[in-house]
Formats: structure tokens, sequence, C-alpha cells
């Protein structure tokens, strides 16, 4: 019996491609710092686990196949507060950010059609693009710059006949970088004059460090028809697993075509939902603890990086991510090599190899995405564990 060619062509993320290796080095007794997912590991406000205590037994109905209105209403009046114009008619809940983004693609992309993103880019980008038959560019963004947006000019030779979308992270996983006013522009200036849609992933508006302000692409105005909007409560609150995203759009056409894809799907969870709508109302203070314990753990992981030898990497300014060249020839090769020969006192790390989030992986050859979800006596004991381990594999590769 065969599989479809759509499956065969779709590969493991690089996020969760060393899975097998660290699961066959715990059973032997390994302790790992993962450092590849960004799970935060931050606590889920209280308020979300003493809602389910209010639901009795009985029935549990389909919710509304949009989104439970409790939860467009709070998610709306969450961008309000935040110059962002979108009413709960706007909002669709999807089961998380990355149902948010297939459901996008499907309704925006037909087969043979090109998005265009950064590069690096978040590697899910190119599993869904791989399902729907959807070709991925994407313009270079300098390490050396702190993965900047590249110039107008430079951007737009990538832009032609089959592109549809620009589809843009902000803050930016997999690099941390943060956009400025001006670089949104930029995207603004070619969305408008090539006809495109914006597809901007800002499930990581919380974390911004130094100070820096940020620039919502739903604060721009005269973008109404081209801006779609992804959104999760994953990151701000902590809570991945509640599976509780959102596509935004003032698109009639195109919420008219997301609104068929929620109802074939029927709905996302009652449950999570109504809890979810109770996180939005919880004081502004908890997302500033927060911010301040990701900017002390991004200090700490910078620190620590910047001291191993042959290390380079800018500091990030957004998200939870830093993605530093090492000293080694192929970071795959080092990362299996990290799980399954090399530890200290019984304790190693596992990171996320670089070629993954890249389109030509030689590219990310010898660079890694950190996530700095870890708290901060963690970071030091995985940052001591990396700088020992790049000593040792490079010595045993010069061996050779």
């Amino acid at each position: 019996m065969k599989l479809s060619k759509r499956i065969e062509k779709v590969e493991y993320t690089a996020i969760r491609k060393l899975t097998p290796y660290a699961d066959k080095a715990r059973k032997e007794g390994k302790k790992i710092y993962a450092l590849n997912i960004g799970a935060p590991d931050t606590d889920v406000p209280d308020v979300y686990y003493e809602t389910f205590k209010t639901f009795k037994k009985g029935p549990l109905p389909y919710t509304n196949a949009q989104g439970h209105p409790e939860l467009r209403e709070a998610t709306a009046k969450y961008y309000k507060n935040r110059n962002i114009k979108f009413d709960a008619d706007d909002i669709y809940i999807t089961s998380g950010a990355s149902e948010a983004i297939l459901f996008t693609f499907q309704v925006i992309a037909n087969e043979g059609d090109a998005v265009l993103t950064t590069d690096p880019f978040y590697t899910n980008y190119m599993t869904v693009f791989d399902q729907l038959g959807v070709e991925l560019d994407a313009f270079k963004t300098d390490p050396d710059k702190g993965f900047a947006l590249p110039e107008e000019e430079e951007i737009e030779k990538h832009i032609n006949d089959k592109t549809v979308a620009i589809l843009l992270s902000n803050p930016t996983n997999p690099t941390g970088a943060l956009y400025s006013e001006e670089e949104i522009n930029r995207i603004v200036n070619l969305a408008k004059k090539h006809d495109l849609y914006i597809v901007a992933d800002e499930v990581y508006r919380e974390f911004v460090y130094d100070g820096n302000t940020y620039k919502s692409f739903g604060e721009v105005e005269g973008i109404e028809e081209n801006l779609i909007l992804i959104d999760s409560i994953s990151k701000r609150f902590g809570a991945c697993g509640a599976r509780v995203g959102s596509v935004a759009s003032k698109n009639k056409r195109f919420n008219d075509g997301i609104n068929k894809l929620c109802n074939c799907r029927l709905a996302a969870s009652t449950i999570e939902q109504v809890a979810a709508a109770k996180l939005y109302g919880i004081d502004k203070s908890y997302f500033e603890e927060v911010n301040k314990e990701y900017q002390k753990r991004r200090d700490v992981i910078y620190e620590e990086l910047i001291s191993i030898p042959g290390v380079t990497v800018k500091k990030p300014k957004g998200a939870f991510y830093v993605m530093p060249k090492l000293p080694v020839d192929d970071t795959e090769k080092f990362a299996i090599w990290m799980i399954e020969n090399f530890d200290i006192d019984g304790e190693t790390i596992m990171f996320a190899p670089a070629k993954g989030f890249f389109k030509n992986k030689e590219d990310g050859k010898q660079m890694i995405r950190l996530a700095f979800i870890l708290n901060i006596d963690a970071i030091k004991k995985s940052m001591r564990i990396l700088r020992e381990g790049i000593k040792a594999y490079v010595s045993e590769n010069e061996k050779r």
C-alpha cells in the first residue's frame, strides 16, 4: 500500500528531529536540558485552571465554529488596548497558531503559488507549504546585523507573478529579531504596491526587551484588506498545551474562506476557549514580570555564549530565541554527538540545528537555535555543557 506524494514530501521539523536520540539517552539515565523547543516554563495564571471547576457534569457541546464568543470578545479587547484594530467578528479561534497558519494558506494560496518570508524562517512554515504544494521563497537576513530586514529593493527582487503573500514572524522565531516601524513599513509598501497579503505571525508580541517599542502590523492604517494576523495564547501565557490560537482579518472574502474551514472541523475545544478568555482579564503586571524574567535569561545566555571561544552571536531583541554560529563543521552531527556521546555528571543538552530554518540548508550548517526557556541556573549549566562539548568535539575531530 502506498502513501500520498504530499506526505512523503513533508519532513520532520528541525525542532523535533533529535527527539528519538534524546528519548534513548533519557532511558539510559541521562538528564537533558532541552533548549530545542520554545515551550515556556512560566506558570499559567491560576484563573485559567479555576475556570475548569465551573463546568458541571453532563454533555459538553460544541461551541461556535468561529470560536467561543467570550474568547473572541476578550481577544478583541486585548487588541484594542494595544491599538490593534480588530473586532470580535474579525477573529476566528483555531487549535493553536499552527492551525491558523494552515487554514490561512489553504484559503489564500493555490498549489504552485509562492509565499515570501525571511531567511532563516520558522521551520513549521515549510511543513505547511509542503502539505499544500506552495513554494517558499526567502530573502536573506544578515546574522551580523541581528537578522534585520534588508532594504526594500532587495526584498522586492524576490516578488514575482507567483507571489501571493509576505509572511513575517515578529518578534522573530528563530532569530529573536525585532522589526522597527521603518522595517515594517518596507513590507507594507511592497504589499500595497504588488497587491499581496501580509501574514503577520505575532505570537511573541509580549517578549520585547531593553525598553524597545513594539509595532504591530495591526496598528498600520490602510492595509485592512491585506492583513492577516496570526496569534496564540501559547507563549504569552505559558499555555502551549491548551492549543488555542487565532486568525484575524478585516478582509471579508478571506474571512468567509476561514469560516468554511472552521465549520469543516466543527470547533476548537470548548473548555479551553472559556478558560483562555479568562486569561485576557489578568493584570498587565503578569506580562511585565514574565518579560523581566525572560530578559534576564536572554542576558545570561548571551553573556555565556560570547564567552565561548569561536562562537559568534548577536543579542536578540525579542521572543526567546538566539541563533549563534558555532566553531563546528555541522551542528546536526554535533547535536547528535552531544546527546549520544557527551555529558557532564550525567547531564547534556539538546538544541535545534539551524539547517532546517534556512531555505539553503548549507547556510545554517554551523548555526543552532537555542530557546532560553529554562531558569537561569539551568541555562548556566547548559551553557557550561555546550562550552565543554564544543571543546571535546573539536578536539576529537582534529585527531581523525
